[in-house]
């Protein structure tokens, strides 16, 4: 009775069980298929990243990850990707700085030239992630299948449902998407109450995360010691390294217009992508294997021996990631920018464990990463979430959301790192 009150008085009737139901077999759908074309895309990468860097450079004789190795493959890299975007139908999508993670549909004709530019940028090691490339397919997808099948249904529905069941697929768990779309729904007039409109969402997200754990098994957890009960040197620590971490990627942000500006000037992707390609080379050799790719096995890596590296080390990872990330959004790759993220602030927690031994590693890393990603991305729930499943603990739970009110206010109102189509700051 208080429900169907409150909902009288808001002039928002809750949508009834006959209108979401059949939204439950195309979001069961869309669930399965984006999950699956994840999942494809992401095995495929890594067989030719195994066969790039390891059975080639293996046959001829040179170090996988030599600096020869690494200047050779992140320069054919740029060349490969660039001749896509020069030739492929549409040119593999728009320019990818950008766009973030919701994405308009495309036109089915650009979607086989962006899927091979994203395979492409995910075998031969620049510092992006799969996620941006991968949502826009699975949403121009299913806005194409979508309005063939069930052409009653609004065409937002199925860009939702592909959205969300990517996200779904990408965390191996629904509540990341449910967060995100939440957010997204923030200040939006709704018709219905917040679980009606995210109901379908959710659904889809939940079928693609089944299905991609059923499948692959993923995991984000580092399996890092669980700090005990909290102290004050706890609270004290992520109050800290949070904030410190999110100023390090408005550093990021702030260079990423310029530079995408200079890599602009190039005129042409056989110009900008190769020369990205080699710039990332050099950066490769001065960071290290650990600094190129995507990130994910890498941080797992880190994870395993926080204490194999010195304080410099983990710096020196940190800052090369970091311009690595700027370089590879900002010429042309087509790739996502929260999983390289991911890295830098595991990097930057390690650095602050390093240099202070009170630090518990955990929280370090958690903090680290929830800076980066509010910094990044400005979405503060995706953040917070990553940061915690990163290392699940109730307590570390509670202390990020205390670190999240200093980092936040340091971010919020200024640029981000996605640009509108005139090469200006998204706020």
């Amino acid at each position: 009775m208080a429900q169907d009150t409150a909902q009288e008085a808001a002039g928002t009737p809750a949508a009834p069980a006959r209108v979401l139901l059949p939204l439950i077999v195309p979001a069961v759908a869309v669930g399965v298929g984006a999950s699956l074309l994840y999942l494809l895309v992401s095995g495929l990468a890594e067989r030719l990243q195994r066969v790039l860097w390891g059975t080639l450079p293996e046959a001829l004789g040179i170090g996988p990850y030599s600096a020869a190795w690494i200047m050779i493959m992140l320069t054919a890299t740029g060349v490969a990707v660039g001749l896509v975007v020069w030739k492929a139908p549409g040119h593999a999508g728009p320019d990818p700085a950008t766009m973030g993670l919701a994405a308009p549909p495309m036109p089915p004709r650009v979607l086989p030239g962006l899927l091979v530019a994203a395979a492409l940028m995910l075998a031969g090691g620049p510092s992006l992630g799969p996620e941006n490339p991968v949502i826009a397919v699975n949403v121009g997808l299913a806005f194409w299948l979508g309005r063939k099948l069930l052409p009653r249904l609004p065409g937002g529905v199925w860009s939702s449902l592909a959205e969300a069941a990517t996200i779904g697929a990408l965390f191996g768990t629904p509540v990341a998407a449910a967060l995100v779309i939440s957010e997204a729904l923030a200040g939006k007039p709704l018709k219905g109450a917040l679980w009606d409109n995210v109901f379908a969402p959710l659904a889809a997200a939940a079928v693609g995360s089944v299905t991609a754990t059923l499948v692959a098994h993923p995991t984000f957890d580092l399996h890092l010691p669980e700090p005990g009960r909290p102290h004050w040197v706890d609270l004290l620590a992520v109050l800290v390294v949070a904030p410190l971490a999110a100023l390090l990627g408005m550093c990021a942000v702030r260079a990423f217009p310029h530079v995408h500006r200079a890599f602009g000037r190039l005129g042409h992707p056989m110009l900008a992508l190769p020369l990205g390609g080699v710039a990332l080379g050099l950066l490769g050799v001065l960071g290290g294997r650990l600094t190129l790719f995507k990130g994910l096995s890498e941080v797992e890596e880190l994870a395993r021996d926080p204490g194999g590296w010195s304080a410099g080390q983990f710096a020196a990872m940190t800052v090369v990631k970091l311009a690595a990330l700027v370089v590879a959004a900002s010429c042309g790759f087509r790739g996502g920018r929260i999983f390289p993220s991911v890295f830098i602030g595991t990097a930057f927690g390690l650095c602050a464990h390093a240099l202070v031994p009170a630090v518990d590693p955990a929280l370090g890393v958690a903090a680290g990463v929830l800076g980066l990603l509010l910094a990044i991305t400005r979405q503060g729930w995706l953040s917070l979430f990553t940061a915690a499943v990163l290392v699940a603990s109730p307590t570390i739970l509670t202390l990020l959301c205390v670190a999240t009110l200093p980092a936040w206010l340091l971010v919020t109102g200024r640029p981000q790192m996605q640009l509108k189509e005139d090469g200006t700051s998204v706020r």
